[in-house]
């Protein structure tokens, strides 16, 4: 793989640090405080200054599965928001908004990046070969994929927390504490054994592929 075949990953790669995981913080954040807790804006979070939202380990796993994949997987995660699900309105209704919060924004931002990608595409403003129509399409991709791995309702994913709060309380009682507990160890079978693979080519890329036609049009 040569410099061009890695430039737009490199770049896309900047703008989601820079822009992309502080939005899904922030997001957390914002939603949490307009539901009564003050718990992210105390420690500094409640900003989308992406210093304080970057995480140095989740920071530098997104870029390297990114980048050298080819801008075709990427894996990592920006420093939690802390909440206080204790504070928030709705209990663990409230809860699930915050948590849905984060993946919503990346939603939103792949949106945002594929009205122009679609125009591009339908009006051939550019070679789709070009760097900006790779940049466009990595960071569109990589926001949706962002958004279906962080609704898998497993621990400590945001998926998780929607889960439960449509959960009935025996039922979260006898279930949330195993999928704490085990989560990280089944999110790493998702992500790099056999069985995690089929997961990830039977459900998550014909998710990812369906949203991407229906945002960019193709």
């Amino acid at each position: 793989m040569d410099l061009n075949d890695l430039l737009p990953a490199v770049i896309v790669v900047a703008i989601m640090l820079l822009v992309g995981l502080p939005v899904h913080e922030f997001s957390h954040a914002f939603v949490a405080y307009r539901l009564g807790d003050g718990t992210a804006k105390m420690f500094g979070r409640l900003t989308l200054n992406p210093i304080v939202h970057f995480d140095q380990i989740g920071g530098s796993l997104l870029a390297l599965t990114f980048i050298f994949s080819g801008g075709t997987l990427g894996f990592g995660w920006a420093k939690p928001t802390p909440v206080n699900p204790m504070n928030l309105e709705g209990g663990r209704r409230g809860e699930a908004l915050v948590a849905a919060a984060g993946p919503l924004s990346n939603f939103i931002l792949a949106a945002l990046g594929a009205l122009p990608l679609r125009f591009i595409i339908a009006t051939d403003a550019l070679d789709l070969g070009s760097l900006p129509v790779a940049v466009l399409d990595s960071f569109v991709q990589i926001n949706l994929l962002l958004m279906i791995f962080n609704f898998i309702p497993i621990p400590p994913l945001d998926g998780s927390k929607v889960l439960f709060a449509f959960m009935d309380r025996r039922t979260e009682s006898q279930i949330r504490p195993f999928l704490e507990q085990y989560g990280f160890l089944i999110l790493l079978a998702i992500l790099f054994f056999p069985f995690g693979n089929s997961i990830g080519s039977r459900i998550i890329l014909p998710i990812l592929d369906g949203l991407y036609s229906l945002l960019v049009g193709v």
